[in-house]
């Protein structure tokens, strides 16, 4: 049973003394996690990972679903190291950006030119940015049940963790409601007047759409000249290696990837009609959007990582789609069957899309408890990122896991000793107005 962070508590200290929130992302910050929880990973393989304490776990964060193949996948890295022989970034763009643009095109329906970029805000952000040049419009409509689209204000400035975002900003973005036609619809008609530039959306995050519902939406924007914004930052890939729009056979005007694009190496991309993108290039007469502009976009060992992950994703009949689909599907259905036969139905499940399940509990504590107990036994989770690397050792040590901590939970729920069995402060919402 793991115990002992005598390294993680002091890296944590010194962590949170030199860097804001203790980590320079929100969803890996120590309160998203138990107290008795690693703060300092070392390295990881597979779908593994050790702490600088030596403690070795199963990992079901992925790099926050970044990692779809698993930790230091060797025909990745491979590719890496070979290229960086070469050096990896120049005064002139290197042939690849061209080469894995044209092959992006090829993959992904809605791409006619590709811009590339380190992460999903820089695309998502320019998606937004180039529906408001190209309609001449300033309303956003971001669908409000899907958590995230951007560290930048026009999103930021829509959550409970605005401050420092301009009121201005703040008024220019609005929501709608998931699988709601009827709500999109009354969203559109209040804000027709002012001018929408785009809606952007998840075709699918913790949902599934209903029959018919992304069509509508994308019939709906043709017939109103708004721009349709698919984020596929995660979705892409993860859901099939063309997009989920692919998947769900609705094709947006623009779309954004990022995450398993390059197996957890940093590169994301924005692609979509070619009389929207052209807007940020130099072969026009309009005036110009400066569109993104990165020094580091066009790093070449990233983008030989992405070009060798598409190249995996497309082998085999999308071998590694349906494994990780029929993965999270096994996880979910044995943590169900487990919660249902210690009567915890109602307190805690596991929901969602097989290919990245969710888990609902009543509350925070109950939450905290159980990733506390989880942790004990040597898996460290927040949700369910399947990877190619989740094997049976994995999954069968997994599912243990889980009969082990469901009945403490089961107990201290009985007994009424969640809070006393819990170390610490339970997890917090990222989303939220005070610490």
């Amino acid at each position: 049973m793991i115990n002992n962070f005598t390294k993680s508590n002091e890296l944590r200290k010194k962590a949170s003394r030199l860097i804001p929130g203790g980590a320079h992302t929100y969803s890996k910050g120590d309160d998203q996690f138990p107290q008795l929880s690693p703060h300092s990973i070392v390295r990881g393989k597979g779908a593994r990972i050790w702490d600088v304490d030596g403690n070795e776990f199963i990992d079901w964060g992925m790099g926050l679903t970044s990692v779809l193949l698993g930790h230091a996948y060797e025909p990745i890295t491979n590719v890496i190291k070979k290229e960086l022989d070469n050096g990896v970034n120049f005064i002139r763009p290197s042939f690849i950006e061209a080469e894995f643009a044209e092959q992006i095109i090829e993959q992904i329906p809605s791409a006619q030119m590709v811009k590339f970029s380190k992460n999903g805000s820089n695309a998502t952000t320019s998606a937004v940015k180039l529906a408001r040049a190209y309609t001449g419009k300033e309303i956003i409509l971001r669908c409000f049940d899907q958590p995230f689209f951007s560290i930048d204000d026009w999103f930021i400035g829509d959550t409970d963790i605005s401050s420092g975002v301009t009121r201005d900003t703040k008024s220019k973005t609005k929501h709608f409601k998931y699988n709601d036609i009827e709500n999109l619809k009354e969203t559109i008609a209040k804000y027709k007047e002012d001018g929408i530039a785009c809606i952007i959306m998840e075709p699918a995050s913790t949902e599934e759409p209903k029959e018919g519902y992304l069509q509508i939406v994308r019939d709906i924007c043709t017939k109103e000249s708004i721009i349709l914004i698919f984020d596929e930052v995660v979705s892409g890939f993860r859901f099939h290696p063309k997009g989920a729009q692919f998947l769900y056979g609705v094709t947006p005007d623009l779309s954004t990837f990022g995450k398993t694009m390059a197996n957890g190496y940093s590169i994301s991309a924005l692609v979509g009609k070619r009389e929207i993108m052209e807007l940020g290039g130099l072969e026009h007469k309009k005036e110009r959007v400066f569109l993104l502009s990165t020094t580091y976009g066009g790093e070449t060992h990233h983008l030989r990582a992405g070009q060798k992950t598409l190249e995996i994703l497309n082998h085999n009949d999308y071998e590694v789609t349906k494994y990780v689909w029929s993965i999270g599907k096994k996880i979910k259905d044995s943590y169900n069957e487990i919660v249902r036969s210690l009567g915890l139905v109602g307190y805690t499940s596991m929901e969602g899309i097989d290919c990245r399940p969710y888990f609902f509990f009543k509350d925070n504590y109950i939450r905290t408890l159980f990733a506390q107990e989880m942790i004990k036994h040597g898996v460290l989770i927040q949700g369910i990122v399947p990877s190619f690397s989740h094997k049976d050792s994995e999954i069968s040590q997994t599912i243990e896991a889980f009969e082990k901590s469901l009945k403490v939970l089961s107990y201290a729920i009985e007994s009424k000793k969640v809070h006393e069995l819990l170390i610490g402060e339970p997890i917090k919402p990222v989303f939220r107005k005070y610490n």
